[in-house]
């Protein structure tokens, strides 16, 4: 087998410590510390966060997404592809070399999303986007840190915590989607969704979409 080959790294703000990109034949990992957050052949869950999401917002006229965290551009590749040509799409990313690097060595692996004209890069971290856009997207995606257990950014917490659930409330219009990814259930995040004004379902995706591997969890939230 093939050595991992290391492309890359990027410190990432606040105390998250350095991510590293790898590379083994057509394979890519992104790790942080020894625990790996992403890899190339591992996708199918993230693809169905968007999917699941974007389908039913999707027939909205000019539809507003935002996704919380680029990763390899698995999620929003997915996510345009059931969004019509009016929907306008954001992604925000705290750590600068990730998006370089999907416009560089990670840039085929989900077809080059970020060439769509619908795309907007936002610099930065998604909480305070959120919190300065009320009413204002039909569904807020989020594929941050792992879930809400975060591993490699305490500031992340916040995001899954009330304060931060009640502010993707209010920045969602009525009936707004609210998509969540995560490598594992978390019953108190469930608990936590539904006391934020949210009609709430939980669905066990598979990593690797129709070919099996483990399974992740999502949290679809309806705004009531």
């Amino acid at each position: 087998m093939r050595p991992w080959k290391l492309i890359d790294t990027a410190p990432v703000p606040g105390e998250g410590g350095e991510l590293r990109l790898y590379q083994r034949g057509d394979e890519f990992s992104i790790k942080a510390g020894p625990i790996e957050l992403m890899n190339s052949r591992v996708h199918g869950s993230e693809d169905a966060l968007a999917e699941l999401a974007c389908r039913r917002v999707g027939n909205r006229p000019s539809p507003r997404i935002l996704i919380g965290g680029l990763g390899m551009g698995y999620t929003l590749a997915a996510a345009l592809k059931e969004l019509g040509p009016a929907a306008e799409v954001v992604v925000a990313e705290l750590v600068p070399a990730v998006v370089e690097w999907n416009r560089d060595s990670l840039a085929a692996l989900a077809g080059n999303p970020l060439n769509d004209p619908r795309v907007t890069i936002y610099d930065g971290d998604v909480a305070g986007l959120i919190r300065s856009k009320p009413d204002h997207y039909d569904a807020i995606l989020l594929d941050v840190d792992n879930g809400p257990e975060g591993l490699t950014r305490k500031e992340n917490d916040a995001l899954y915590s009330s304060a931060g659930l009640t502010a993707a409330s209010v920045a969602l219009k009525a009936k707004g989607i609210f998509g969540v990814w995560s490598i594992s259930p978390d019953h108190h995040f469930s608990k936590r969704l539904r006391q934020s004004n949210f009609k709430v379902e939980e669905i066990r995706a598979r990593a690797r979409g129709k070919h099996g591997g483990g399974r992740h969890m999502i949290w679809l939230g309806v705004k009531q």
